[in-house]
């Protein structure tokens, strides 16, 4: 077992607030999973009802065309501690994912995919490493098949994240884990409009306890993932986690600043010594110029995220319909929404 962070001072049960009525819950996204999402509930259920002392699972569907809705809803037919939520469109794979965790109300939220892919079987060990007192709790990827191409592209993404990212970054963790009601919370008043949860989760600084696993297949079904969209997600998560980028060009101008700076004396030297030399002469100037735009583009690229910072308010997704929510949450909560007083936090 691997702790990043603070050392634990208690287990949970020494903690001081109250313990929500619903001790774990489930957010599952779903997108097209109509051969996996009853294999996922009885998984699910049994590892809960073995482990939990009160559970709710969430299944949150991104826009699905073909019967994961029809599915889900004799799924909460039969079962109420099952509740869906159908948003109107799809969100992608950070968005919808995220608002599901935001909306569950356990004192643990476990997120997974509903393909297999995060085993349901490492729940128990995720629940004992809480109950001693990590406050998030990761499944570590160790292996998976996939293809050259893709192992690649994983690699240097973790290298370039690991050299630019503005936290460390934890290599295989894909977002399956446990997050503590107070992580979770905290994570929702940061309002981020394309949320890295897994990211936002290391950055916040609470203790990590990962749990190494090879990944298994997709249990069934296709996968909607692509090349264009895990770039589209890998990008999101660049922006998301290594906003220092922005000021990549305020840097790069200081440099060829200095450089432009020693080539015009170079070229005054060569001037008196030699003669008058042209290509220098033009090259300087070049170089200057290219300086000076880089440094008035870096400054707007660092206006432009400290606006960023201070204008997130939009909602995650627009739900179409919650199933078998409770009246008190038929509406969805708002992730700007401070909770922390309800566990005497505040």
């Amino acid at each position: 077992m691997t702790y990043i962070g603070e050392p634990i001072h208690a287990a949970r049960s020494d903690r001081a607030h109250p313990v929500p009525p619903i001790e774990i819950s489930f957010a599952i996204p779903c997108y097209n999973e109509e051969d996996n999402v009853v294999a996922m509930y009885e998984a699910v259920t049994a590892e809960a009802e073995r482990h939990a002392s009160s559970h709710e699972i969430i299944f949150i569907d991104n826009a699905s065309t073909d019967l994961t809705r029809e599915r889900l809803r004799e799924i909460c037919a039969r079962d109420g501690r099952v509740r869906a939520i159908f948003n109107n469109r799809n969100y992608g794979q950070m968005r919808s994912p995220t608002h599901a965790i935001y909306q569950a109300e356990g004192a643990a939220v476990i997120a997974l995919c509903c393909d297999f892919q995060d085993p349901p079987a490492l729940i128990g060990e995720m629940i004992r490493q809480w109950r001693a007192g990590a406050q998030i709790v990761m499944g570590q990827r160790r292996k998976e098949k996939v293809s050259p191409m893709l192992g690649l592209a994983r690699r240097g993404g973790y290298s370039f994240l690991q050299r630019f990212a503005d936290y460390p970054v934890i290599p295989g963790a894909t977002g399956f884990g446990l997050y503590d009601r107070e992580v979770v919370d905290m994570l929702a008043s940061w309002n981020e409009p394309e949320p890295f949860f897994r990211g936002m989760a290391v950055e916040s600084g609470y203790r990590v306890a990962l749990i190494p696993f090879d990944r298994p297949l997709r249990a069934g079904g296709t996968t909607s993932n692509n090349y264009w969209s895990l770039l589209n997600f890998a990008l999101s998560g660049l922006a998301g986690s290594a906003k220092s980028l922005l000021r990549l060009p305020l840097v790069l101008s200081i440099y060829i600043g200095l450089f432009t700076i020693l080539l015009g004396i170079a070229t005054v030297v060569r001037m008196f010594f030699v003669g008058y030399t042209p290509l220098m002469i033009s090259v300087t100037v070049i170089l200057g110029m290219f300086s000076t735009l880089l440094l008035f583009i870096g400054l707007m690229a660092d206006q432009m995220r400290l606006l960023v910072e201070r204008s997130r308010n939009m909602p995650l997704v627009i739900e179409r319909e919650r199933v078998n929510f409770p009246d008190e949450r038929a509406l969805p909560a708002s992730r700007a929404v401070n909770r922390l007083h309800l566990d005497g936090r505040a």
